[in-house]
């Protein structure tokens, strides 16, 4: 063979062997498989029942009032705590004496449990020092006894049973004649910690 033939010969050879590499002519097996997934949130979806809490009309130094009501779980996820966020004003009737002292401070407040109907305290201050408190350590107070019933399971409800007094100081109250207080509360759930699913 010619020496023009050889460097032909060995051209061609090289621009296939090029042609090889570069294409990617390889034989293999295959196969492959589709995948999702899903996420979808659970819902904390707290109400009360009845919605007042209380009306007292006409009250005195030394009256009080007792009301249950229910905090329900409506929702899909486990409640493990209930904040309580506290804030009132106070009306003073025309004509009355001028108030020296806020009407809160002589409105005690006592969260209550019955068991074997006896009337047990699981904390107890006023409306004033209610609305002074950040949520968390209202919940702080009675967290242990709600901890105790495992928090509000979802679909589940609990009462809680409040007792509410106008309290008898022994000294003159007669600047809070014809007073009123608007109470409202707001109770907040809070979800527990995540877990594994």
């Amino acid at each position: 063979m010619g020496i023009k033939k050889t460097l032909g010969l060995g051209m061609a050879t090289a621009a296939l062997g090029l042609a090889l590499i570069g294409g990617g002519t390889f034989a293999y097996f295959s196969d492959s498989v589709e995948t999702s997934g899903t996420f979808a949130s659970g819902t904390l979806d707290l109400n009360a029942e009845p919605t007042v809490v209380i009306n007292l009309d006409n009250i005195k130094p030394g009256d009080y009032g007792i009301r249950t009501f229910k905090l329900f779980n409506n929702g899909t996820l486990d409640i493990e705590k209930v904040l309580l966020r506290t804030s009132y004003s106070v009306t003073n009737m025309a004509g009355a004496p001028a108030n020296t002292d806020d009407f809160g401070k002589h409105i005690k407040v006592m969260f209550l449990t019955n068991l074997d109907k006896q009337e047990d305290v699981i904390y107890e201050t006023t409306l004033y020092e209610l609305q002074s408190l950040a949520p968390d350590a209202v919940d702080n107070k009675w967290q242990e006894w709600f901890e105790e019933r495992g928090g509000l399971k979802a679909g589940t409800s609990d009462n809680l049973i409040v007792k509410f007094e106008f309290v008898d100081n022994n000294e003159d109250q007669n600047q809070f004649q014809g007073d009123a207080l608007q109470l409202k509360w707001i109770f907040e759930a809070r979800q527990g910690t995540g877990t594994a699913k």
